[in-house]
C-alpha cells in the first residue's frame, strides 16, 4: 500500500522560504477559483497546490481548503494516497480531450502551436491514466488486503 504524507506535519520553512510558498499557494487559490467559473481550468489539482504550499507557510490557510465542503474531502483524499475518482477521471479526461482538440483545431493557426497544445492535452491525459491513482480500486485493493490479513 502507498504510504501517507502528511504534509501538515512538516516544520515550516523559514521566513522568506514561507513568503515563497504562501504567495504560490496564494496565487494556486486564485486559479482554482476561477477554475470554478471557467470550463476546462482545474479547481481541485490548484486547491491541492495551494494547502500543499500553506501547510509549509500558513497552516491557517491550508485547514480552510481542507474545510471547504466539496474542495477539501478531494484534497484529502488525495493526500492519503486515494486518487481521484473514477467518474472525476473520466471528466477530466474528457475536458482536456475537448478543449485542446477545440483550441487546436478551431482557435489555432500556427502548426507549431497546435502540435505544442496537442502534445500538452495528451501528456494531461497519460499522466491523469498511468500517474493518478483511481479511488475505487486503491479501496478495493486496501479491503482485499484487509481481508487477507484476517
Amino acid at each position: 500500500m502507498t504510504e501517507i504524507k502528511d504534509e501538515s506535519k512538516q516544520p515550516l520553512s523559514r521566513k522568506p522560504a514561507r513568503i515563497f510558498w504562501a504567495t504560490i499557494g496564494c496565487i494556486s487559490v486564485a486559479i482554482g477559483g476561477i477554475g470554478i467559473v471557467v470550463p476546462g481550468l482545474p479547481t481541485t489539482v490548484f486547491m491541492i497546490i495551494g494547502a500543499s504550499c500553506f501547510a509549509r507557510s500558513v497552516p491557517r490557510f491550508e485547514q480552510w481548503i481542507l474545510d471547504l465542503p466539496t474542495i477539501g474531502p478531494m484534497v484529502k483524499d488525495y493526500r492519503s494516497g486515494l486518487g481521484m475518482p473514477r467518474r472525476a477521471k473520466r471528466l477530466a479526461i474528457s475536458v482536456i480531450i475537448l478543449t485542446s482538440g477545440l483550441s487546436a483545431g478551431l482557435l489555432i493557426n500556427s502548426l507549431a502551436v497546435r502540435l505544442v497544445v496537442v502534445g500538452v492535452g495528451l501528456a494531461g491525459v497519460l499522466y491523469i491514466l498511468k500517474r493518478v491513482p483511481t479511488r475505487e480500486k486503491v479501496l478495493e485493493s486496501s479491503k482485499e488486503e484487509t481481508v487477507e490479513l484476517q
